[in-house]
């Protein structure tokens, strides 16, 4: 497993004059992260001004489903953006390396974006055939007008937020804890603190169990496998946001216990027990999801080098 031990994320990491110390990089990434979120305040405050302050102010279901795609969207942006901006200051004035060192090379780019997309689509789209071969998934009743067809508008709008809010969780988490830490100092421990960090960052969204603080470790110990093994952060950045985009928007669930804006193609609910589906938080609570994040590490462990593979390009 040479791509474990000399992932090009590691190589791009050194590349700077000094790594950030690992007393340093859990109080700097957590800063980052908490202090991104006030850029929504703006978003925020312009929805509170036009459709006034309730309860469903955050789920925007009392606007059109149009513009509530465009507000969900300008609030993911919102409210993560300045995580790319944190990391990228922090990588160059700091740690003295180009922003590209944070795993955004130019080098095949386009394909490792769109292979992780349609990775990240149809691993979320299995997880919802294990629940429908059960017999534990059921189309909702709802607004017609917030669905099907009549949604398209808002479900592509609010793509352009998940790219951005998952792109930003993957740069804070798997393009510099994991290896500014494993470079400074083993792999592994970068992998660890990297599943803890992000397993945290989502300890707090509403209707938690303890199946989704599993499912939410195996996803960031599935990332970052991803990101190792392919070396970048284009690949898992796009599978992160088409596995929102399509539980969310697509599927109509939950994600990870917050309802999305924007509408959706389809209006899924979980009919069964809460370890199956995953209940108020949605299928990533749930055991299917544990299911195909498990065979997707596996996946990832067991994938063939080719002959010649370097740790640059070994997926």
């Amino acid at each position: 497993m040479d791509w474990f031990n000399q992932s090009r994320l590691f190589e791009l990491a050194r590349e700077g004059r000094r790594l950030t110390p690992v007393w340093a990089v859990i109080p700097l990434a957590l800063a980052f992260a908490i202090i991104a979120q006030f850029g929504s305040i703006p978003i925020l405050a312009a929805l509170a001004i036009q459709y006034g302050f309730s309860k469903e102010l955050l789920s925007m279901s009392d606007m059109p489903v149009t513009a509530s795609g465009l507000w969900m969207a300008l609030f993911l942006i919102s409210a993560f953006f300045l995580m790319y901006v944190f990391v990228a200051a922090w990588v160059w004035f700091f740690e003295r390396r180009p922003i590209k060192t944070i795993g955004y090379e130019r080098a095949e780019a386009w394909l490792r974006y769109g292979r992780g997309f349609i990775a990240g689509l149809l691993m979320f789209a299995a997880a919802v055939g294990m629940l429908a071969a059960f017999g534990a998934v059921s189309v909702e009743g709802g607004d017609p007008s917030r669905q099907g067809t009549a949604a398209t508008g808002g479900v592509a709008l609010v793509l352009v937020g998940w790219i951005v809010q998952g792109g930003a969780e993957e740069v804070l988490t798997r393009g510099w804890i994991l290896p500014v830490t494993g470079a400074r100092y083993r792999p592994w421990i970068g992998l660890l603190l990297s599943v803890l960090f992000f397993t945290f960052l989502h300890g707090l969204n509403d209707n938690l169990n303890w199946l989704a603080i599993l499912n939410l470790a195996l996803f960031g110990l599935f990332a970052a496998l991803y990101a190792m093994r392919e070396g970048s952060l284009w690949g898992i950045s796009a599978l992160h946001s088409a596995w929102n985009w399509i539980q969310g928007n697509i599927f109509g669930f939950e994600v990870s216990g917050m309802s999305a804006g924007g509408g959706t193609i389809l209006n899924l609910t979980g009919s069964g027990p809460d370890w199956l589906t995953g209940g108020g938080f949605g299928p990533e609570g749930g055991i299917a999801v544990t299911m195909v994040l498990t065979l997707g590490i596996l996946a990832v462990l067991l994938w063939p080098s080719k002959a010649g593979d370097t740790a640059a390009n070994a997926v």
